[in-house]
């Protein structure tokens, strides 16, 4: 089928068209997402999502490029936004576990010492990851205030904040529990 003719029929909900699209682009996109996610059942509905976007703004969808690069395109961004809100929550639950260490401690002399031996291990880090995470950690600042601030990119701030957390992690939980 052209690709005008298609696109003209799926902005006017033709729904052989739609299908037509679906079963065309649909294991091919799958198994695209599946090489970037190693989830099938994530591919799946991101690709799901995809279509169900397509369907639901039919009638506004502007597709400058080929329907195949479209489709491509919208698998990727909807990937990538999904690894972004995945982050975003891995960062909260980072977040909550420090809280919930310095939580624990109700015992104020031994809480002391345990906060103590922390820092001494913050100071253990390398000065720019140290920095890092100080400023993340102790000060609440974004990433994106950090890099700026920095004249860094945010993934360099990522990659030092996993480096500190990967570090602290390691050498903490000997005192800490």
């Amino acid at each position: 089928m052209e690709q005008e003719k298609l696109l003209h029929k799926l902005r006017n909900g033709d729904l052989k068209a739609y299908a037509f699209v679906f079963d065309k682009h649909y294991a091919w996109l799958c198994n695209y997402v599946f090489k970037l996610s190693h989830d099938r059942a994530l591919s799946e509905d991101i690709v799901q999502d995809v279509f169900l976007k397509i369907w639901e703004q039919k009638k506004t969808i502007n597709i400058s490029s080929s329907l195949k690069n479209y489709l491509f395109k919208s698998c990727h961004n909807q990937f990538l936004m999904h690894v972004r809100r995945e982050k975003v929550h891995r960062d909260m639950l980072d977040n909550i576990r420090w809280d919930l260490l310095f939580d624990k401690y109700t015992d104020e002399s031994e809480y002391n010492s345990k906060r103590e031996k922390l820092f001494e291990l913050i100071e253990k880090l390398p000065p720019r990851c140290r920095e890092i995470f100080v400023k993340n950690k102790l000060e609440n600042r974004k990433y994106r205030e950090i890099a700026t601030e920095m004249q860094i990119s945010i993934k360099t701030v990522e990659s030092q904040m996993s480096k500190a957390l990967h570090f602290l992690k390691q050498h903490a939980t000997t005192f800490l529990l």
